[in-house]
């Protein structure tokens, strides 16, 4: 575990007051608003720091970026995320464990591991684009 330095503390309280997923940058922008001094490069070692250590959640978008959150729990779980307003759902899908598991074995793999976010729209952005 990495010493808690005030920078450190910093990311982990800008993290765990954001709505949804947030890039190291979006999160950097928000400290940096606030009149914080702290690097973007500090931003993004806290933020690996963090995932690393289940403190927080990190997925890649559609667009490649890499993106956090403050993690709710240190189950293993999968995401719904909105592409559009970035409200996030954690779940636990049985199926997907066993897909994956299954998928793993027909091709003789063993100690099968995956990262599954699903995105879409909810369902007050899908509304919205009816509209």
């Amino acid at each position: 575990m990495k010493r808690n330095t005030w920078q450190r503390e910093a990311v982990r309280t800008a993290l765990s007051e954001t709505e949804g997923f947030v890039s190291a940058q979006g999160l950097h922008a928000g400290l940096h608003a606030t009149g914080s001094p702290i690097g973007l490069a500090t931003v993004y070692r806290a933020l690996s720091d963090l995932a690393g250590e289940g403190e927080a959640d990190s997925l890649q978008s559609p667009d490649g970026e890499a993106l956090y959150r403050a993690c709710s729990t240190t189950d293993h779980h999968h995401h719904l995320i909105c592409r559009n307003c970035g409200l996030t759902i954690e779940i636990e899908v049985d199926a997907v464990e066993n897909w994956a598991n299954n998928v793993a074995a027909e091709h003789g793999f063993t100690q099968a591991a995956h990262v599954v976010d699903v995105f879409g729209l909810c369902a007050a952005c899908s509304a919205a684009s009816v509209d």
